[in-house]
């Protein structure tokens, strides 16, 4: 048949989907049934009229069959013509613009919600790929873009209103005036629908850094602050959020005489959402106020918003405790002992919440403690975990043992994975700030390599040689042998954790743990390194299955060897690899045995290689298998 069927299949996407043996054969029985239902539904799409509905002459050119699919096609048709738009405004920008934009605007006042969201990032990927001028985007594509803006649909809304907001970063000051600023007046009263103004609040974030002060002052900010005192709390929030890109628009004087005010009416609305908009917002402009409206004004609003949230206010608890470290540096300079000591101690409290064991009364309050409750404890202290280094410089490193390692050591033992690998992330950040008063936090580093999770031993490993290097150094020149004593567990802490990685299906995590190992020269003797891990590496290569763990194994071997000074040790290990490796019986050996050599001509010299590798390696060009050859 002369004719293509312009058809496209749904997707179905499934999130987070528990494939455990449990649930396995439910989803099997699922999709049986799924597959029953599907079969009359195939065979109906197959008669002749349906077939003939889908049909489109294959003569017709681009341009003339998206006007056609528009024009007389099924909706799933014109909606594959809407995602097809950037490729035609690649190929033919004109014709593209003259025939078909026109029948989309059409479409687009009766399309269904996939087709608008479609249209929304076409129009985006059109204008980020630059195809036409910025001119004849914002007079062929704005109008539409802002007519779809007040769509009933809240995804389809916000889908056109992040295309807006990225063509407001490209348009001329003139045409955001005359297009979008303008009509925003309107758009911002109270007669106008929540969606609108919800949609106003964001557009006027978005314009206050593309004008100058005294434009924002003018026409911006009494729309700002009609938006802030909005009978909706949606609306108030939302305008709150956008305070902080307004504040930068009009620099630091209008800020402390407009905006200021409005946030400190905001922290004490009776919305709790606009309440945390308030707060999170105070902390992103501390740097903008000056001593004496952080001292008079931000700081007793701090202070309420700390005593509130263990009472009244819960819902700000999770924010506050992310943003403490920040507030408590930000503020330093205004605090007296007493409100230093007071800050110190909210944030122990926070490290703790929901770990706490009170005489009797803790069993009811366990039972009548909520799940949802429960995970805001763990975020709240895994947020403790995360701004741990901002607190060390809060009470400066000295008197990190006297006033922090006990909340440093219960973080680091904490129930949650989650605590504990942020505190892991953190570790090297904590270790430089404390150096050279490091050898505080040594049990730590080996309860860490230890851990059950291997994600938290994933985090640590990542800046393992620096924090080793720091450890047994502690910030001096010296001999890394002599400071080894002072981390004795470390050696079985370290193979411990490579045999825990080994044993685990996890061998991205093994090989960046065995690269990471690679640093151990520096860090303990080379007969300590002969005994405990050179071995272990040789072990590695010969028998895991998995390629990568077997080159990082046999590079970090190398260097061992690179590092080693005594003949014997070095004879014996050259030996093994020539035997067990080049002259093994299994081909794949054979292989590693020329990716270590990879690794000698990149760590030793010439001389080196052709005196005990050479000669080895010739062999090899006669090997019965053709691969090794």
């Amino acid at each position: 048949a002369k004719g293509s069927s312009c058809y496209m299949h749904p997707i179905i996407f499934f999130s987070k989907m528990d494939f455990s043996q449990s649930n396995l054969f439910g989803y099997i029985e699922d999709l049986q049934e799924l597959t029953i239902i599907e079969r009359p539904v195939r065979r109906s799409l197959k008669t002749p009229e349906e077939i003939e509905r889908l049909t489109v002459d294959e003569e017709l050119g681009d341009i003339e069959r998206a006007v056609y699919l528009l024009s007389s096609g099924q909706d799933i048709q014109g909606t594959s013509v809407v995602a097809n738009l950037p490729v035609l405004m690649r190929q033919n920008p004109a014709e593209t613009l003259r025939r078909v934009l026109p029948k989309i605007r059409e479409v687009l006042h009766v399309a269904g919600v996939e087709m608008q969201l479609t249209a929304a990032v076409s129009f985006l990927t059109v204008l980020q790929e630059e195809s036409v001028s910025i001119h004849t985007y914002s007079h062929s594509f704005l109008h539409i873009i802002l007519q779809n803006l007040e769509h009933r649909d809240s995804g389809v809304s916000n889908a056109w209103l992040e295309t807006l907001l990225a063509v407001i970063e490209a348009l001329p000051k003139e045409t955001i005036r005359h297009e979008i600023l303008n009509p925003l007046v309107s758009k911002a009263q109270l007669s106008q629908t929540l969606q609108s103004r919800l949609v106003s609040c964001k557009i006027m974030g978005k314009l206050a850094n593309k004008f100058e002060a005294h434009i924002i002052k003018r026409e911006i900010l009494p729309l700002v602050k009609s938006l802030c005192q909005d009978v909706e709390y949606e609306v108030r929030t939302c305008m709150c959020r956008q305070l902080e890109h307004i504040a930068q628009g009009i620099g630091t004087e209008l800020t402390k005489t407009v905006v200021l005010p409005e946030l400190v009416e905001l922290a004490r609305d009776e919305g709790s959402s606009v309440r945390l908009a308030a707060f999170e917002t105070l902390v992103n402009l501390l740097d903008m106020f000056d001593a004496d409206d952080r001292s008079h004004t931000v700081l007793p609003l701090v202070k309420s918003f700390c005593e509130k949230s263990f009472k009244a206010d819960e819902s700000i608890l999770v924010s506050l405790s992310f943003h403490l470290g920040k507030l408590c540096n930000g503020l330093y300079g205004i605090f007296t002992p007493e409100q230093h000591l007071r800050f110190l101690e909210f944030y122990k409290k926070l490290s703790t919440l929901g770990l706490q064991q009170e005489n009797g009364h803790n069993d009811n309050q366990l039972q009548l403690q909520t799940l949802e409750q429960e995970k805001k404890y763990i975020s709240v202290r895994k947020n403790c975990a995360y701004n741990f280094p901002a607190m060390i410089v809060f009470v400066d490193p000295k008197n990190f043992h006297l006033e922090l390692y006990s909340i440093f050591f219960c973080l680091c033992h904490d129930p949650e994975v989650s605590v504990r690998y942020t505190m892991a992330i953190s570790f090297y950040e904590v270790a430089k700030l404390l150096n050279p008063g490091v050898y505080t936090i040594h049990k730590e580093l080996v309860t860490l390599l230890q851990d059950e999770s291997l994600e938290v031993l994933d985090a640590l490993v990542g800046h393992l040689p620096e924090i080793l290097e720091l450890m047994t150094t502690g910030g001096e020149n010296s001999g890394s042998e002599s400071k080894l004593l002072s981390i004795p567990d470390l050696i079985p802490a370290l193979t411990t954790a490579e045999q825990r990685a080994a044993t685990s299906l996890k061998w991205r995590i093994h090989e960046k743990l065995l690269q990471k190992y690679a640093c151990l020269p520096h860090i303990i003797s080379s007969d300590q390194i002969y005994y405990r891990f050179l071995h272990r590496m040789l072990t590695i290569i010969l028998t895991n299955n998995v390629l990568p763990v077997q080159k990082a194994a046999a590079r970090t071997l190398c260097v061992y060897l690179r590092y080693n000074r005594k003949q014997e040790q070095r004879h014996e290990v050259i030996q093994k690899l020539i035997e067990q490796l080049g002259q093994g019986k299994s081909y794949w050996n054979r292989l590693r045995f020329l990716d270590t050599c990879e690794f000698i001509m990149e760590l030793f010299s010439k001389s080196f290689f052709c005196k005990y590798f050479f000669l080895p390696v010739l062999e090899l060009t006669h090997d019965p298998v053709a691969n090794v050859r």
